[in-house]
């Protein structure tokens, strides 16, 4: 293309590029359709970029004026290498999506279609999600996932909700429709294939994040369970964090961490730390470790496990500062109250003791140094005088 100055009044004021698609905000200023709806819906802002005005109303008008001068800009400078910018399609509105749910509750044979249909609205932009939610797509799709009539419908609808990003409101309405529906999710983690399990555990993270109290303790334990399998079978990366995080959220409720230690959790955390490389993986690993650790059926299977000692000492000075002082925090809880004889050998054995002195002669957070020193000063008697603490490291061990 041959070098070409473009008129400053068809650049986007965001993105400094020729606008396709002009529209116009409440304050008088036009922007390209996809640079402003990526800064208001996407970014979460909510004021225009250039008056720093607040848009109380995000509504976008077409600029079809500036859209033609900008055509027919392109059109002269064809000889140049200017393509021109095809018309837009107008955009989805909320009344199209009314009557697209109306056409689907009134006659069930077409609702896969919507579904497809709504799963194709959704992913064109973040503004179209925000248009289903205004139009009630989530009920829609919650109610499709309750009847659980065709496996591909149900598959398809829990993509789409777990994807539209939905309003603390209306996810409180989903988890407030009665156990209905959170059976149902459940029934999807239990024999759901994997896509369908990634996509439930992904919408149950949401769920459970604007949850009440008495919703996260009264959980049973085949939910938790059921998340341990999510991520003993690696369905995906993004599964992966989002049943971590649906952990995180639930462990430190009412009697939930022992429901996932007897739904297997610690066995599962510790494989997947072995093979963890992906930074916050690891850390997420050691942040629900550390909470299972908090009881003693936490405690007692990581000690169980033959690598469980040794894996979350390697982790510290290998992953970030947070998964150190995660990894120090589990080996604070072991030795504080499950420390046997037998304990303290192995952790001399595989090297923790070494590692924790270590820790204080790097540069770590103080409050990861102070639980270090603490752990070495409780059990000085047996292991000060050991050999099996390099000749280095004997001057970093604190005096009683």
């Amino acid at each position: 293309m041959d070098q070409i100055d473009i008129p400053s009044h068809f650049l986007c004021p965001i993105s400094m590029e020729l606008m396709r698609d002009p529209v116009t905000v409440s304050t008088g200023i036009t922007y390209d359709r996809e640079s402003i709806e990526r800064w208001l819906f996407s970014c979460k802002n909510h004021c225009c970029p250039v008056t720093k005005q607040v848009l109380c109303d995000t509504e976008l008008t077409p600029n079809h004026t500036l859209r033609r001068l900008i055509q027919a800009w392109c059109t002269l400078n064809a000889s140049h290498g200017i393509e021109r910018i095809p018309t837009p399609k107008p955009p989805v509105d909320k009344a199209q999506i009314v009557k697209l749910l109306n056409e689907a509750k009134k006659c069930p044979n077409m609702q896969l279609n919507c579904v497809r249909r709504l799963k194709s609205i959704a992913f064109e932009s973040e503004r179209n999600k925000k248009c289903l939610e205004a139009a009630g797509a989530e009920e829609f799709l919650a109610s499709i996932i309750e009847n659980g009539s065709d496996d591909v419908s149900v598959t398809e609808a829990v993509e789409v909700l777990s994807n539209l990003k939905i309003s603390e409101t209306h996810l409180k309405s989903l988890l407030n429709k009665g156990s209905e529906f959170l059976e149902s999710l459940m029934q999807i983690l239990r024999i759901g294939n994997h896509q369908s399990r990634a996509y439930t555990t992904i919408l149950l993270k949401s769920v459970f994040e604007v949850a009440d109290p008495i919703q996260l303790i009264s959980l049973p334990l085949e939910f938790f369970k059921e998340v341990v399998r999510v991520l003993h079978d690696q369905i995906s990366q993004q599964a992966s964090k989002a049943a971590l995080k649906l952990l995180v959220e639930l462990c430190p409720w009412g009697r939930n961490r022992i429901k996932a230690v007897e739904g297997g959790a610690v066995l599962v955390l510790i494989e997947l730390l072995i093979e963890a490389s992906d930074k916050r993986v690891c850390e997420l690993l050691l942040v629900v470790l550390d909470q299972l650790c908090g009881c003693a059926e936490g405690r007692a299977e990581l000690l169980n496990h033959g690598a469980g000692l040794a894996i979350v000492s390697k982790k510290i000075f290998r992953v970030s500062h947070a998964a150190s002082d995660r990894a120090v925090r589990i080996l604070s809880s072991v030795c504080r109250f499950s420390a046997t004889s037998r304990v303290l050998q192995e952790m001399l054995q595989v090297g923790v003791v070494s590692k924790l002195c270590l820790v204080l002669q790097v540069d770590t957070g103080s409050k990861t140094k102070e639980r270090a020193r603490e752990i070495l000063k409780l059990h000085s008697r047996v292991w000060k005088s050991s050999s099996c603490i390099p000749v280095h490291l004997i001057s970093s061990y604190p005096s009683s």
